[in-house]
């Protein structure tokens, strides 16, 4: 599996009980239906590995998982830090004004007045609010992320429209 094809879903943050289980910390994207996956990919230096699930239970923005041929704490601690990822395909399709974090990296953001003003370089997370991280005259520009800032996003074109206010750009 190639890592381009997968989005990652989180990271194993230690073992959890007596038989292999693990505590695996989830992404904001990462889908809510942990207990019906099959399998998953761990990063194994910089190699995306299979890890099949015997059972998963998720309990807020946590998932305890065992995975098969994984039975002691030992072999679960082997896991620790480790980073999981899940296909692409496997996310369900968003509505047009909505997007994953990693969807949109590398987007062109153009504003009604400013024109081009970078590339999405990151979206970072501020409670429910998202930000759209752009290098803009030699400074770090954080969007917000939601209407009626951020206009639509042309999928095709890989281009956010934005409409800042006045002054925006010179906080």
């Amino acid at each position: 599996m190639k890592k381009e094809d997968c989005f990652k879903a989180g990271f194993i943050m230690r073992p959890h009980g007596l038989k292999g289980e693990v505590t695996v910390s989830l992404d904001p994207d990462s889908p809510s239906d942990w207990e019906t996956l099959k399998t998953v990919f761990i990063d194994q230096r910089n190699t995306l590995v299979p890890y099949f699930i015997e059972y998963a239970s998720v309990k807020s923005d946590k998932a305890f998982v065992k995975f098969e041929d994984v039975s002691t704490p030992e072999a679960a601690a082997g896991l620790k830090n480790l980073s999981i990822y899940l296909e692409k395909a496997s996310r369900p399709k968003l509505q047009a004004d909505d997007f994953y974090d990693d969807e949109i990296i590398g987007f062109q953001v153009q504003d009604d007045t400013a024109g081009l003003l970078g590339v999405v370089k990151e979206i970072e997370r501020a409670g429910m609010n998202r930000f759209i991280l752009v290098d803009y005259a030699e400074k770090e520009v954080m969007i917000p992320a939601q209407p009626p800032l951020l206009k639509s996003i042309n999928r095709s074109k890989k281009v956010i429209s934005v409409n800042l206010p006045d002054g925006f750009l010179d906080i």
